[in-house]
């Protein structure tokens, strides 16, 4: 019984895990949409289009490609963190896959010896 609630508690904390790397995965698509996006208006910019970039409460005008190299940047990163995220997933994925059997494996056991024992 005490293998049971161990690997029972080691499966949540898995489920737990998951959980959280779908969010991260989520809150990381949402930003590579929003850079996407903003990638896209930069391409329909002219050369008399100024870009203003938010540093506080100011809006300061920045250099067109020095802004436009810093949402490709973002764009990589995010692109990289969201791989490593995938790969976490995968691996949680597959862990979890093997506790839950370790515990149908442990739960069957436990049935067995029960139908074993003579009844009293």
């Amino acid at each position: 019984m005490e293998a049971l609630q161990e690997t029972s508690t080691e499966y949540q904390k898995l489920q737990t895990d998951l959980a959280i790397l779908v969010d991260k995965r989520a809150r990381l698509e949402a930003q590579l949409s929003e850079n996407e996006m903003v990638r896209k208006e930069f391409a329909n910019l002219t050369a008399n289009n100024t870009i203003y970039k938010s540093i506080g409460p100011v809006l300061v005008p920045q250099d067109q490609n020095e802004a436009k190299g810093n949402v490709e940047t973002r764009l990589e990163f995010i692109r990289g963190e969201m791989k490593r995220v995938e790969s976490q997933i995968k691996e949680t994925e597959q862990q979890a896959e093997k506790k839950r059997a370790e515990l149908v494996v442990i739960q069957t056991n436990i049935r067995q010896s029960q139908l074993q024992k003579p009844p009293a």
